[in-house]
């Protein structure tokens, strides 16, 4: 069964299943639903704990082992499977089905816990057999549109107070890195006295910047028309140190995909199969944002972007002259509504 972190400990309260899977990329939430989990376990009763760390050459066999291995004092244990980014592979998802099959006669506690779990992982076998009997709690980014509410939510577990624009703030400087937000509130709840209110000044002067970036976010700024994002995330990516070439072809991917969906929107088709025909296909909740992409450029300037994406390629490669991050900050800037390019992308278009 399906539950989203924020409902966890109250299910957990009610329940403590067999098993429970947390599969997500969010380190702090990620580590937080497995904390729950580890807590409510201890006041069940159950002391003891085993980690098995799922690596190269590990041995499945282990998790039966120590699911039927309990020292003389306990009658039941917490075991922790860290798969990471691992596939169980074959040996494992048998083993993961036997120890479900079991599971009904013991009182131990699985938690499974790895990186975000694709549709054909949660298709699997082995993954049906544990949902069957247990928790699966998909840990997601917290969306940028609702950071704010977030940040404001989690100054108040730290006796603090934000106003929206001081929490729109917060999530600015540390966007994509929970981490460092909440290591942030933390810092201010023992220099402040308890209930401080928090205005955007307070933010400005004591948070620094360490907002984290990956191309990825940056697609879905551009697809959104979130202009002043997208400059703060594409001058993050360059001092992060990410490569040119790894920005150009997400933008690049894009593009394509957009041209995609209106060859498929010509032919008579809707928009939702059109974004099922992709490969890979587009999931719903990113939908909404080709939608905005598609309404406000025409195919015209998509081929236009694109001709201007080889121009930036062509620079990447030593064979042009134009500046690499400026004209990838332009082409950003483009395909999420701006028009600061358009001359250089018609001379692009003229000479190609």
């Amino acid at each position: 069964m399906k539950v989203f972190p924020d409902k966890l400990e109250a299910s957990l309260e009610k329940r403590l299943p067999p098993v429970i899977v947390v599969a997500g990329d969010e380190p702090l939430i990620h580590m937080e639903a497995c904390d729950a989990v580890r807590r409510v376990a201890r006041e069940r009763g159950i002391e003891e704990r085993e980690v098995l760390h799922v690596e190269s050459g590990f041995q499945w066999g282990q998790l039966l082992e120590s699911a039927s291995s309990l020292s003389l004092f306990a009658s039941s244990k917490l075991i922790e499977v860290r798969l990471g980014g691992q596939s169980p592979g074959q040996e494992g998802s048998k083993a993961l089905e036997a120890y479900a099959d079991q599971a009904a006669d013991s009182d131990n506690v699985l938690l499974l816990s790895s990186q975000r779990l694709d549709r054909k992982a949660q298709s699997s076998k082995w993954f049906k057999t544990l949902d069957k009997i247990g928790l699966f709690v998909p840990v997601w980014p917290v969306d940028h549109q609702r950071l704010g509410f977030w940040m404001r939510d989690r100054a108040s577990r730290h006796g603090l107070s934000l106003d929206m624009e001081a929490a729109r703030l917060l999530g600015e400087r540390t966007e994509g890195n929970l981490l460092a937000a909440d290591q942030e509130l933390q810092k201010l709840a023992l220099l402040l006295p308890p209930n401080a209110r928090l205005d955007v000044s307070a933010i400005a002067n004591g948070v620094e910047s360490s907002a984290r970036y990956d191309v990825f976010t940056l697609c879905d700024a551009c697809l959104r028309g979130e202009r002043e994002r997208v400059t703060r995330i594409v001058r993050g990516l360059r001092q992060e140190g990410i490569e040119p070439p790894v920005v150009l072809w997400a933008l690049t991917r894009e593009l394509r995909t957009l041209l995609s969906i209106f060859q498929h929107l010509d032919q008579g088709q809707s928009l939702d199969h059109a974004c099922k025909a992709q490969r890979p296909m587009i999931p719903e909740k990113r939908r909404p944002g080709y939608q905005q992409a598609l309404n406000r450029l025409p195919q015209r300037r998509l081929h236009k972007l694109l001709m201007f994406a080889q121009r930036i390629d062509l620079s990447i490669k030593g064979g042009g002259s134009l500046p690499v991050w400026d004209g990838l900050l332009d082409l950003s800037l483009t395909l999420a509504g701006g028009r600061g390019m358009l001359a250089e992308m018609a001379y692009a278009y003229r000479t190609a």
